[in-house]
């Protein structure tokens, strides 16, 4: 699914028009993003839970060499299903 999709969807449930129905789709897109950008949790009721973990750097090794490199800290998104989205998914 894409975001015209999501934008489609907008636009045959509620009604609005299909520019009005891409600036909401827009709207929520952008305030998960500054959310998430903060480092703060987003969790929807029945849906599930956006986290941002902070991974430490640490040291890896590249397969084809042997070489040990060090793997740079950086941020991370995790999505967790609610117990509702895994029941629905499952059957």
């Amino acid at each position: 699914m894409t975001k015209a999709d999501i934008v489609e969807r907008v636009y045959e449930k509620v009604g609005f028009s299909k520019k009005e129905s891409a600036e909401i789709v827009e709207a929520v897109f952008d305030n998960m993003k500054e959310i998430l950008e903060r480092g703060e949790k987003i969790k929807i009721s029945g849906f599930g839970n956006f986290i941002v973990r902070d991974k430490k750097p640490r040291v890896g090794r590249n397969p084809q060499t042997g070489e040990e490199i060090e793997i740079c800290a950086r941020r991370v998104l995790t999505f967790r299903p609610s117990q509702v989205l895994k029941n629905i998914i499952n059957g």
